[in-house]
């Protein structure tokens, strides 16, 4: 049944890939309008070809499809041209899936893409088979491409698909495509994994190392051969010498199985097949690593060997069929899948079928997921065995069983209870000095968070903490490894808080089988007080632990709860004394009508990005500014009416400077800006736009607008300006004096000119 289910997942999960392959991109596919010209183009003197800047279509002929044209009698350089569709896309490329052997693209005479190197001859060596992304213009739509190829494959030309579409697209298309082969070499990699370490733990049994020389070989055929490869690493013929070597190694390994399984029979022809198979594979490789052949003159060749050798080992196969075990007939047929899915891939890249992708993954996946349903036969086999022979065992054994473990248990309730007590003492002491050294709640409650199971252990519980008025969250949980009603994830205000407990009197001794509390679970409240009065931020949740309350002499319920009452109160008391410091510390540092950091904030910060900006080399601008006419205003309109004057000109600061920038309240109608990194042009545009929405911005009094502010603006910067950073202060406030002694409603730059200032924006 759990093999079944196997096969069943990954069936479905293979279907929803390519499913969500399919839907990954949209495209355009070129596959009209094709036209071949056999022979090689001439160059003018800028080196654009002849044939791209010539219409001549007399010397063109239409091909269905940009592949192998008819009249070929040995040549090895072609011209293939096509006018783009019309489309829309964003940053349009030209797929296409494969090309024999390298080539040149040309857009309008212009070279837009090359793969390979061209000698003066028009010729070149074997690169590799990658796909390939062209990049073209906005304005591709309608202009005719020209492809110069050269090949001495059996193939000439372009090959698979070829379409447009926009660049994120297709590597989506790409990862799409590739993904059920990627799934699939990792099964298979961890399946020859699996076999190679039977293989050298029980090293009489041979066909362990075949299985895992078979299915590594495929898992890296799979990988080679996924388009996606290129995206790990971007080396085509890296990768085709690996898809050669693992495709080459194939039929060695499934020759070496098949002769292990007819040892007995000493089969010649099988035996005779994996040396020929081996001997190719080193020759082969060998002498296209040593340049004497080009890689891909070596794949013919193979074919047609490697369909001999299959129809060597299916007859052999046949022959003997019966006499194999059935694990060995089953994964001998998925082998025939897989041999089948290659001939037909095989057929789709001599032309003898038309393209498609050829699902060999498929054949893979079905021979691994046979070795593991094998495996999982075997083990359910064996472990049937093991319960029939332990029956007996365990019925003998099952009373006197049960008696240990009933004093075991009771005595492990007495040491639970014992360790619980002398523990909480030192746990709930680290607590208070962890929370000492906490700077707000938030992390003073992660300190309480982790420590509550070791305070509450070996109770089972949850603690809970307040995310809004009317939700507790569940935080933490332990002791428990299966859902829990009394512990739900969340607890609802609205349908009532479970109340605090009433613990059971202290003075009470318990003895064996005495009086437990009789509730399902215990609560305790964490009650934190704050400037606004006291709130429920936690909530801790305990199951009432049966087991720990019985049996256990003098060491009741009631102690023990009450002790753990006693240290949440204590939480509940340096939780309450962190939030009054936070609070304290809040308004020391924030300007209360604005929102925004006070001078207090900003001497601080101040003097620490001074010493960054030096120690570092960085540069760093400082603005200082105030509001025009401020007085005037005040007495014409009122305090109020300032006071909102002064939050206008504060949210103007907040929205037009950088997250990065710091905005404080200098005093009065007074505010600096601290920007760090930034430069003296970037500073002065910044006040100058700032400048010029507090203009735009009306003050709204009591529903109606009171009139525009003006403010005036001194900027200074470093190095620009003075010898040390620590200096900017001065040096901006003397820019803002000439700003209002100029006229006010301006910003001026602490500069270089001869009053040593300048003014930027009226």
């Amino acid at each position: 049944m759990n093999v079944v289910r196997f096969v069943q997942f990954i069936a479905i999960f293979m279907l929803v890939l390519a499913q969500v392959s399919v839907a990954y991109a949209s495209s355009e596919p070129v596959d009209k309008g094709w036209e071949y010209r056999w022979g090689d183009s001439s160059f003018d003197a800028s080196g654009v070809p002849e044939w791209a800047r010539n219409s001549q279509p007399d010397q063109w002929h239409g091909i269905g499809f940009p592949s192998n044209p008819p009249g070929r009698n040995g040549r090895e350089q072609v011209w293939y041209r096509v006018t783009l569709p019309v489309g829309e896309f964003q940053e349009p490329v030209l797929y296409i899936y494969s090309v024999d052997i390298i080539f040149q693209v040309y857009l309008e005479g212009e070279k837009i893409y090359q793969y390979g190197a061209f000698d003066d001859q028009g010729r070149g060596r074997f690169e590799g088979w990658p796909w390939h992304a062209i990049s073209l213009p906005e304005d591709y739509e309608n202009k005719t491409i020209y492809f110069r190829v050269f090949s001495d494959y059996t193939d000439i030309g372009l090959w698979g698909e070829v379409s447009v579409m926009d660049e994120p697209d297709l590597l989506l298309y790409i990862l799409g495509n590739s993904m059920e082969s990627l799934v699939v070499a990792a099964f298979s990699s961890l399946i020859a994994l699996l076999a190679l370490v039977f293989a050298l733990l029980q090293t009489e049994k041979k066909s362990f190392a075949s299985i895992a020389l078979f299915t590594l070989s495929s898992s890296i055929m799979l990988l080679s051969e996924s388009q996606a490869s290129l995206l790990i690493w971007y080396k085509p013929l890296l990768w085709d010498y690996l898809a050669a070597g693992s495709y080459y190694m194939v039929p060695v390994a499934m020759a070496l199985l098949l002769e292990q399984w007819l040892a007995h029979e000493k089969p010649w022809l099988i035996n005779l097949v994996w040396k020929v198979h081996l001997v190719y594979l080193v020759g082969a490789i060998g002498s296209a690593l040593t340049g004497v052949i080009d890689l891909s003159s070596t794949f013919p060749p193979f074919d047609a060997l490697f369909l001999t050798s299959l129809l060597s080992m299916a007859v052999v196969a046949l022959l003997r069929f019966r006499h194999l075990l059935r694990e060995q007939q089953v994964l001998l047929l998925a082998y025939g899948v897989f041999s089948s899915l290659l001939v037909a891939d095989m057929a789709v890249a001599h032309g003898f079928l038309p393209w498609g992708r050829v699902p060999v993954n498929y054949g893979m996946l079905l021979f691994s997921v046979s070795v593991v349903a094998i495996s999982l036969w075997h083990y359910a086999s064996t472990q049937q065995a093991l319960q029939r022979m332990n029956v007996s065992l365990e019925q003998k054994v099952a009373e006197r069983t049960a008696r240990a473990e009933s004093l075991a248990r009771r005595e492990q309730a007495r040491v639970r209870m014992l360790t619980f007590e002398n523990e909480k003492s030192r746990i709930l002491g680290d607590i208070i000095a962890e929370l000492q050294d906490c700077l707000g709640q938030t992390q003073a409650f992660q300190v309480v968070t982790k420590m509550m199971p070791e305070l509450c252990s070996p109770l089972r519980g949850a603690f809970y903490r307040r995310v809004s008025d009317s939700r507790y969250e569940r935080v933490a949980e332990w002791g428990t490894g299966t859902k829990s009603k009394i512990l739900p994830l969340v607890l609802d205000v609205a349908s009532g808080l479970p109340e605090p407990s009433k613990l059971p009197a202290r003075s009470g001794l318990l003895d064996d089988g005495a009086e437990s509390t009789g509730e399902a679970s215990m609560c305790f409240w964490v009650n934190v007080e704050s400037a606004e009065g006291i709130v429920t931020e936690a909530v801790l949740l305990l199951e009432n632990d049966v087991g720990l309350m019985t049996g256990v002499g003098q060491y009741g319920s009631a102690r023990l709860f009450s002790s753990l009452n006693q240290a949440i109160q204590r939480v509940s008391i340096t939780l309450s004394s962190i939030a009054l410091r936070e609070e304290l510390q809040k308004f020391s540092y924030e300007d209360s009508l604005t929102g925004l950091k006070n001078r207090r904030y900003f001497d601080q910060l101040f003097q620490h990005e001074s010493l960054v900006a030096q120690r570092k080399e960085l540069s760093l601008a400082l603005l200082v500014l105030d509001i025009d006419h401020f007085k005037t205003f005040n007495d014409r309109y009122g305090h109020e009416a300032g006071d909102r004057a002064l939050q206008v000109v504060a949210s103007v600061l907040q929205a037009q400077f950088r997250e990065s920038d710091i905005v404080c309240r200098y005093g009065g109608e007074e505010f600096v800006v601290i920007m760090p990194g930034a430069a003296t042009t970037d500073a002065v545009e910044r006040a100058r736009h700032f400048r010029e929405a507090v203009r735009r911005m009306p003050v709204v009094h009591h529903g109606r607008s009171i009139g525009h502010l003006t403010v005036s603006v001194g900027v200074a910067s470093w190095p620009d300006c003075g010898e040390s950073p620590s200096q900017l202060l001065g040096l901006a406030d003397q820019a803002l004096y000439e700003a209002k002694a100029a006229g006010r409603d301006r910003v001026m730059n602490y500069g270089e000119s001869d009053n040593q200032h300048r003014t930027l924006g009226t």
